[in-house]
């Protein structure tokens, strides 16, 4: 009696969710070779750094992503990130359009994320409202949700755009990085279910058979 008890475990195991795996990518506070790359002041044409991911599963669950950038005004810095043809904005001029009007115009005077986390489950809330980013704290994205590259494959270049819109000093984009959890693709997961599922129920189909009463 056990062999049909074993072949339902493996039906049932078959049924259960793909295991996600979690990828990262890239470097934050300097460690491996840092960026080192300046953010042209009061020009929006900005700059870009790639990260070429490649080994990960084939169906993205979430990503977030993790940045080092020092000097400058934070109030001044548009961010965003793209991957095939999808673009998520991460910073738009974090404090504009509050408080008192020299900040409702130019944005938070502060200075510097320091390994800073843009998660859309963030702990923090917006990054827009936050003056004084903690180092090791996740926020949201500044108007934008990482959840539009859910279900893409993430194995391929993704893009940081930075730029700088407004006269001051230069910010520098010391390092940045990935954290990518992606599963199987979705039909390969279902094809392997379906081949289990055949396999199991054809061997309890015969153990039926040449075990039945004479």
């Amino acid at each position: 009696m056990k062999t049909p008890f074993l072949l339902g475990m493996l039906a049932v195991s078959a049924l259960l969710p793909a295991k996600a795996s979690l990828y990262m990518a890239g470097n934050v506070n300097g460690s491996g070779t840092s960026l080192n790359l300046a953010i042209p002041d009061a020009n929006p044409f900005g700059v870009t750094s790639s990260i070429l991911v490649s080994g990960a599963n084939l169906s993205l669950a979430s990503v977030s992503v993790t940045l080092n950038v020092s000097g400058g005004y934070n109030g001044d810095l548009y961010a965003y990130l793209s991957y095939n043809g999808t673009l998520v904005t991460l910073l738009n001029r974090v404090g504009t359009g509050s408080g008192d009007p020299i900040q409702n115009t130019f944005g938070f005077s502060t200075s510097g994320f320091n390994n800073v986390t843009l998660s859309d489950t963030g702990s923090g809330g917006s990054i827009h409202n936050v003056q004084n980013p903690v180092s090791g704290v996740s926020y949201t994205p500044d108007g934008g949700s990482l959840a539009s590259f859910n279900g893409s494959n993430p194995n391929g270049t993704w893009t940081l755009f930075f730029a700088d819109e407004s006269t001051g000093y230069t910010s520098t984009l010391n390092g940045w990085s990935l954290d990518i959890t992606a599963v199987p693709e979705p039909i390969n997961v279902a094809l392997g279910i379906f081949g289990l599922s055949v396999v199991g129920f054809g061997s309890l189909r015969r153990y039926l058979r040449t075990n039945q009463p004479v």
